[in-house]
């Protein structure tokens, strides 16, 4: 099944502060691991968080960190950011379960 990826405008605005080959990684990444199978979790690559409704998953990118969640076809990316800025933006954004 193919999975339609939204953008929330934050996450836009983070995408395109990326330098360009972060910017070329990262639409990558999200068209080969977010297109299918936006569940299917990884050892390092797409993880399940825990302790949060939202958020539900993170896309890792070398530095770089995607927080997404799914619905019945569709992906909402909600936050593009530099791993150093993750945990902040978890405790400051994420839905607390």
């Amino acid at each position: 099944m193919r999975f339609e990826i939204i953008l929330a405008p934050e996450a836009a605005e983070d995408f395109r502060a990326l330098k360009a080959h972060l910017r070329s990684a990262v639409r990558s990444a999200i068209e080969t691991h977010l297109r299918h199978e936006p569940g299917k979790t990884s050892r390092s690559r797409i993880k399940r968080l825990r302790g949060v409704d939202r958020p539900q998953y993170r896309l890792r990118v070398d530095d770089v960190r995607v927080f997404y969640d799914v619905s019945d076809d569709t992906v909402d990316i909600l936050a593009i950011l530099d791993k150093s800025e993750a945990e902040e933006w978890l405790i400051q954004f994420g839905k607390p379960e």
